[in-house]
């Protein structure tokens, strides 16, 4: 490194390369790669500190919550790498991301790197070349508050996880987690699949009629008032059911169809009894947050929180857009004129406002310190200038940001509404009825001619542009369709991810930075399933949500989860001390009882009782370790168990289809007939891990010690109902030989496994395509796979997806490749999963370098080692040597 006087160091490889371009030959730019120290696992520990007061959090609860950091074993190549860099140089820049998870990442670094050099805080929110060249020349020192605020988040965190988690596994089941915003927001979606349950459907009626005016088109209008009471609409009903506003009456459905054919016949003459009109306005909405960008991508793009922050984070590290983290709607005056000067060019002056737009948040808890997300630099790049230099994903999103931040500084939309109702009273029945039609008119498209914003299922959406013929008072009109309408009210809707995203902001849970990493967790934990856009708690999240409840319900109370979230903001700010703060989140203090007193007094928790929810009288659903089933009281206290169907949500257990499981015939041993080679029937079960088949003995005798009976399980295809002996006796013929490799030897075979169906040579394998090739594979098919190239292990060989350039720590191709749990990302060392939701297309280099490093960071499996070496406690005083300066 010689004649380089300045080291920055950057969290990524991608934001390095980005910066570097912007400085000048006196400056090198190297990457942390996110974190470079953590608190240690309490297993690690030296031995002699595991029997003190840090062996259980490895944070001292008893010293001030003073936390004992190690530098993980995939980053000591980094920091060894970076103390090299450091010797050449004569200052260092940290600079990392101006937010909290930033600020610690430089902290460490200088605790970890012990720089004699003048060490400068550089922050900026934007990667270009004028805002680098300004964050150089504007320095500051490492904000101690920010620090402080990360840090006491992260041993809350741990303090959290570490004391309630081992309940949760206790008495709900192993390998779940508990979290001070996950489980906050999983009680969110059990509480709306609750609301479903208890929802009770009313049903309610309405007319629709077709008037045709003497000059003019014909228009559609519903009924409104039925002898002078309003007509009810699902507005109306409650959840039970119950009618709640009075003034309101429900149309039958004898009333319906009465009122629409006295209606179409006779021709009765209806006229126009009113028209209204009243000036239409619609604002732009503000410019994109962390949260309004995830929703948003969630809804018109149909992206993941992951994926719209993953996305979203290799856009500001390549220079396209400012930070992504951010609460503020805030534009810079740099951003406004930019705003301005585009909208004005491309559309009008008209369409720009006499004085620029501004907007403050409406976020609980929201902090201001980011501009809001939007295209970087003064002049804003056109989408269709970049669509060849980003990958899809990246330039739908770009393309989303750009046109809501030009929006955002344009004239409002304007137009005009009308409102028509038309009256009938009907000569046979007497029938008084009123029916009423609006429509709005945009006279002036405003901001809609760049953005259009959308909305969430159930969310009021914007008017409906449909015009209105031009009528009058009095008019007198025709009526030549009429058609009567059952319908029935609609439980409240489940969330998607947009929609949590927005009610945990509304509610101030969480840092919208850390929703897309809180909703993969409750997925990954399986209290949540996708399907569709839809959030389905699973009964697993019933059963932690009720414990927590029960005997944890401060920590899970939505208010209580925003007040600490609101308490970091104020460590933060330096308005509050942390060790204070944690001592009463744990010890207890004169508001909160503490969570160590919650733990040393939980008294017996019933996992039965947690495991249950009652379904009727004698039916109750129990959550199994296997799954979740029906348990039936019987006579002599005889209990039944009944199976629920695997894709059954848990709204959908109603009393109903509950006595319908319990009282169907149950599945019994069917007798498919007597194996011929063997002379044993063979019977088809219904077992815990699926339907399968197998051989049994007359009663009375019992197999030989140590052998067990031939058994195999039914292909995806077959059910216990339909499966023949024929193909039981296939199933229990596997494996099958397919034939003898002539260059080795040896055998081939064919069977069925966990995994799916695959051949076996050896201790080699290759997967099948499909459960019919295990009967229908050639030995020259069998060679065929044999013959292509083997990766690793016993697997299957594939051709990777993608390849890539050599990653900048490894040093090794990096590729996407398709394993057995779905594509994958590696180096040959490290693998990491393709995040769910992310498409293998739009994954650039320095995405997947990313992830490999987020998997480095996590460190390899610690289970029965010990780490060694690198731990440092942190102490007061050395958190308080000054940032910049000699050291």
């Amino acid at each position: 490194m010689a004649g380089v006087k300045k080291l920055v160091i950057v969290e990524s490889p991608a934001k390095a390369k980005t910066i570097g371009k912007y400085l000048g030959d006196d400056f090198e730019v190297h990457a942390s790669v996110g974190h470079v120290r953590d608190l240690i696992e309490p297993k690690n520990l030296p031995p002699e500190l595991k029997k003190g007061s840090l062996g259980k959090f490895s944070v001292d609860v008893e010293d001030g919550f003073q936390p004992y950091y190690v530098v993980s074993d995939d980053k000591k190549k980094t920091v060894a790498e970076l103390k090299r860099a450091l010797k050449g140089a004569d200052e260092l820049y940290l600079a990392t991301d101006g937010d909290r998870e930033g600020e610690a990442i430089a902290w460490h670094l200088l605790q970890v790197l012990k720089p004699k050099v003048p060490v400068h805080r550089m922050v900026f929110h934007e990667i270009t070349r004028d805002a680098i060249r300004a964050a150089e020349k504007s320095t500051r020192d490492i904000d101690e508050d920010l620090v402080d605020a990360q840090e006491t988040r992260r041993i809350l965190d741990r303090l959290y996880g570490y004391e309630v988690s081992p309940v949760l596994w206790r008495k709900v089941g192993p390998g779940l987690s508990a979290g001070r915003v996950q489980s906050a927001a999983t009680r969110l979606i059990v509480d709306r699949e609750r609301q479903r349950r208890a929802f009770v459907a009313a049903s309610y009626w309405d007319v629709s009629a077709e008037f045709l005016p003497e000059n003019g088109p014909s228009f559609e209008a519903k009924l409104s008032t039925y002898n002078g009471q309003k007509v009810a609409t699902g507005r109306d009903f409650s959840d039970a059911g119950e009618l709640t506003t009075k003034a309101a009456h429900a149309l039958t459905e004898a009333e319906a169809t009465q009122l629409a054919a006295e209606l179409t016949t006779a021709g009765p003459q209806a006229q126009v009894s009113s028209v209204e009109t009243k000036p239409y306005r619609r604002h732009p909405a503000a410019p994109f947050t962390t949260s309004t960008l995830q929703q948003e991508a969630g809804r018109k793009l149909k992206f993941t929180a992951r994926q719209t922050m993953s996305v979203a984070q290799s856009l500001y590290e390549n220079g396209y857009i400012t930070y992504m983290r951010t609460d503020s709607s805030t534009l810079s005056q740099q951003a406004i004129d930019a705003a301005r000067s585009f909208a004005a060019q491309t559309y009008g002056p008209e369409y720009v406002p006499e004085t620029p737009r501004h907007y403050a948040g409406k976020a609980k808890n929201a902090q201001e310190a980011h501009e809001a997300i939007r295209p970087s630099g003064d002049v804003f790049r056109a989408p269709a200038a970049l669509k060849s230099v980003l990958s899809a994903t990246e330039w739908k999103l770009y393309t989303l940001i750009w046109k809501r931040t030009v929006a955002s500084q344009m004239q409002d939309a304007r137009g005009s509404t009308v409102t028509v109702r038309v009256g009938t009273t009907l000569a046979e029945s007497g029938t008084a009825a009123e029916f009423v039609t609006s429509g709005t008119t945009i006279t002036f498209r405003g901001f809609l001619k760049a953005y259009e914003e959308g909305t969430d299922e159930g969310d009021e959406s914007p008017a409906v542009v449909d015009e209105i013929p031009q009528l009058t008072r009095g008019d007198a009109l025709g009526v030549t369709t009429a058609a009567p309408a059952g319908h029935a009210t609609q439980p409240p809707a489940r969330y998607t991810e947009a929609s949590l995203v927005k009610e945990l902001e509304s509610l101030g849970i969480g840092r919208p930075s850390t929703y897309a990493a809180i909703i993969s967790t409750i997925i990954d934990r399986g209290y949540v399933e996708v399907k569709g856009q839809a959030l389905v708690p699973t009964w697993t999240a019933f059963a932690v949500v009720k414990l927590l409840e029960k005997h944890f319900g401060r920590l899970v109370d939505y208010d209580f989860t925003a007040e600490m979230e609101s308490d970091l903001d104020h460590i933060a700010a330096g308005e509050e001390d942390r060790t204070s703060w944690l001592n009463g989140f744990y010890f207890g203090d004169a508001k909160h009882q503490g969570l160590r007193n919650i733990i040393d007094n939980l008294g017996d928790i019933d996992p039965r009782d947690i495991n249950s929810v009652p379904v009727t009288d004698g039916v109750t659903l129990r959550i199994g370790r296997y799954g979740p089933y029906l348990e039936v009281a019987g006579p002599d206290e005889h209990v039944r168990r009944v199976s629920l169907p695997p894709d059954m949500a848990p709204d959908e257990l109603t009393v109903e289809r509950a006595l319908e499981l319990v009282n169907a015939p149950e599945v019994t041993d069917r007798v498919l007939g007597v194996n011929p080679s063997s002379g044993h029937e063979i019977v088809v079960k219904d077992g815990r891990f699926g339907p399968y088949v197998t051989e049994v003995l007359p009663e009375g005798q019992e197999w030989p010690k140590g052998k067990k009976p031939p058994t195999a399980s039914l292909f995806s295809s077959m059910s216990v109902d339909t499966v023949t002996l024929e193909q039981a006796i296939q199933l229990l013929s596997l494996p099958r030989v397919v034939g003898v490799d002539p260059a080795s030897g040896e055998e081939i075979l064919a069977q069925n496994g966990r995994f799916g169906p695959y051949l076996k040579k050896g201790a080699d394998t290759r997967s099948l395509p499909g459960e019919d090739a295990i009967f229908a594979i050639t030995l020259d098919e069998a060679l065929a796979l044999y013959a292509q190239p083997k990766t690793y292990g016993a697997r299957a060989a594939k051709a990777p997806l993608r390849q890539f350039d050599a990653d900048p720590v490894s040093g090794k191709p990096v590729t996407i490749k398709d394993g057995r749990f779905g594509p994958y990302i590696t180096d040959g060392t490290t693998n990491v999963t393709v995040p769910r939701g992310e498409n293998l297309e739009d994954i650039t280099f320095e995405r997947a370098v990313e992830l490999l490093a987020a998997k480095r960071a996590k460190g390899p499996s610690t289970r029965g080692k010990r780490s060694t070496g690198g731990a440092r406690k942190r102490s007061t005083s050395s958190r308080r040597k000054p940032a910049s300066g000699k050291k």
